[in-house]
């Protein structure tokens, strides 16, 4: 338990670090803005997306899921994360889990809807936090049928 002025401090800085990178995650993925998306990850950072998508590990992995996979396959997205949770594991590693919903379009018009559980490994290195390790836990990948997201009018 943190107890100095410093320490509680320390705890607050990461806290928020930790949010941010919860939401970079998802403003750099549906606004299509890489620069963003990677700045989140250690370049040696695994990403467990699993089926039907696979694992990628380091920067060349995640721009090649991003790039190559995900985005040629959504016309748009919006991610939502919450219930962020973080539990200290040392100094300088959190042990992190929260719940997204992402709702879009896929390329071929299709609306999805999306539910699944991140579970991190938040490192922090010469002072930074980043993500080591993000686990996508999937509760469904549906399409809504009958549904048109679009824009108003």
């Amino acid at each position: 338990m943190a107890t100095t002025l410093e320490q509680r401090l320390d705890r607050l800085e990461t806290r928020l670090a930790l949010q941010d990178l919860t939401s970079d995650y998802c403003l750099g993925f549906d606004k299509r803005d890489m620069g963003r998306f990677l700045a989140i990850w250690w370049p040696d950072a695994v990403w467990e997306i699993g089926p039907p998508f696979g694992d990628f590990i380091g920067h060349e992995g995640v721009v090649h899921a991003v790039e190559d996979i995900l985005w040629p396959a959504w016309k748009d997205s919006t991610h939502y994360t919450t219930n962020l949770r973080v539990t200290p594991v040392s100094l300088d590693v959190i042990a992190g889990i929260c719940d997204v919903y992402c709702i879009g379009n896929s390329i071929e018009g299709q609306a999805q809807s999306v539910a699944a559980t991140y579970t991190d490994r938040f490192e922090r290195r010469d002072g930074v936090w980043k993500i080591a390790r993000r686990k996508v836990t999937m509760q469904h990948f549906s399409p809504l049928t009958g549904i048109t997201l679009s824009a108003p009018q």
